[in-house]
């Protein structure tokens, strides 16, 4: 981290983004933006930031329409510098972008035409260059391997993560999970790292989980067992893997529960042996790291807050309040460096 360096966190209520110095965690600036929204995506070829927007208001299955929109933010001056219409695509969620091919790639529900899938902009133009199919419903997060060839989708109802071809722009295979939240790729490309099952706390009986991927197989090697239910995970560029779990107060009912602090949990790369837990918000939604992999940064739905943790030490060094309008509050996050 440097002097100059600035968090972006979106408030979805908000419906803002918000801007923190990465250093001294003082709020910058807030801008706002069209309703819901979600992920955000940082160019620093291009310095600017990419923001979905899913819904005009609601939920995954619980909203008042899909959204088509994909804002461009200059992180700098923090205004909307452009609105890309995704027509006919709508609910776009998860963002990864291929700096080496100039690409980039938004997760999109499906519609009553196609299924669930990927739409490709080129990063230089901002013009649309293709779409992939992933045979599922609603793709969500989505990765893509360091080398830009492969790219894996996590599907919430469908039992199986989507693993597509980014040189043909094709389907390729499924790989059996029972539903899937967030998804991360290790730094060397070799595995990729799924939360399941489908956090619907509908009762749904799946012990929850981070299933490790093998890319060169396309197969399940291994499982690392939590105890709570889990939604984001991240891999960090020294490859720690962090995942965020939820924590229900017991007895809680099947919608959102009753909310109790999020947990932290930091495996060490290649072994995935646990190092530690660190309390958080409730309910953690989305996590990202500094480029040095120093910080981890977690967002939190319920409590709208985004703890700032020390991974070396492995303990809470901060907390930035989002503010919002509704329940729903800090989501996306993106880490800006200075120029």
């Amino acid at each position: 981290m440097r002097n100059g360096d600035v968090l972006a966190v979106v408030s979805q209520s908000g419906p803002t983004v918000n801007f923190f110095d990465a250093v001294t965690h003082e709020l910058l600036d807030v801008l706002e933006v069209p309703a819901e929204p979600h992920e955000l995506c940082f160019d620093p070829d291009h310095r600017i930031l990419y923001c979905t927007n899913a819904y005009h208001s609601g939920y995954y299955h619980a909203n008042s329409g899909r959204a088509r929109e994909l804002v461009v933010i200059d992180p700098d001056q923090r205004r909307i510098i452009d609105s890309i219409d995704l027509s006919p695509e709508h609910g776009p969620h998860g963002l990864a972008l291929d700096r080496g091919r100039q690409r980039l790639y938004i997760s999109v529900e499906a519609t009553d035409e196609l299924p669930g899938g990927v739409v490709v902009l080129d990063t230089g133009s901002r013009e649309r260059v293709g779409r992939i199919d992933t045979m599922a419903p609603g793709p969500h997060w989505f990765d893509i391997t360091p080398d830009g060839r492969r790219g894996f989708a996590t599907n919430k109802e469908a039992p199986y993560v989507s693993v597509v071809d980014l040189e043909t722009d094709t389907f390729l295979a499924r790989v059996e999970v029972p539903g899937s939240e967030g998804l991360a790729i290790t730094p060397d490309g070799k595995h990729v790292c799924v939360a399941t099952p489908y956090g619907d706390f509908a009762g749904d009986t799946a012990e929850p989980g981070i299933r490790i991927i093998d890319t060169a197989t396309n197969a399940v090697i291994r499982t690392l067992p939590l105890e709570h239910q889990v939604f984001p995970v991240h891999v960090t560029s020294t490859g720690l893997l962090l995942v965020g779990e939820v924590v229900m107060s017991p007895g809680a009912d099947s919608t959102l529960g009753v909310q109790e602090s999020g947990r932290l949990s930091v495996f060490a790369p290649e072994t995935y042996e646990l190092l530690g837990t660190v309390e958080v918000g409730k309910f953690p939604l989305t996590t990202s790291s500094s480029p040095d992999g120093s910080r981890a940064y977690v967002s939190a739905a319920v409590s709208s807050t985004v703890a700032v943790v020390d991974l070396e030490n492995l303990e809470l060094v901060g907390e930035l309040p989002v503010a919002r309008k509704g329940e729903p509050g800090a989501h996306g996050l993106a880490y800006v460096p200075s120029r």
